[in-house]
């Protein structure tokens, strides 16, 4: 018999797996918009959110401040 606990290692912790966890504010109208997605194209709003995440910063062009 061993006088020792034996603890095996996680494969991925929380927060340790690529993926982080926050909460955003969202206008009713964009979440309704958000869910006629998800029913349409049965993902996860989690999946689609990301998907639309990575295409806005991938499409995104930052410009100087034209207002005077």
């Amino acid at each position: 018999m061993s006088n020792k606990l034996k603890i095996s290692k996680r494969s991925a912790i929380k927060g340790e797996d690529g993926y982080k966890t926050f909460s955003i504010r969202i206008k009713d109208e964009t979440l309704e918009r958000l869910e006629e997605i998800v029913a349409k194209t049965n993902r996860s709003r989690n999946e689609i959110i990301g998907m639309m995440l990575d295409f806005g910063i991938n499409n995104c062009e930052i410009t100087e401040n034209i207002d005077k």
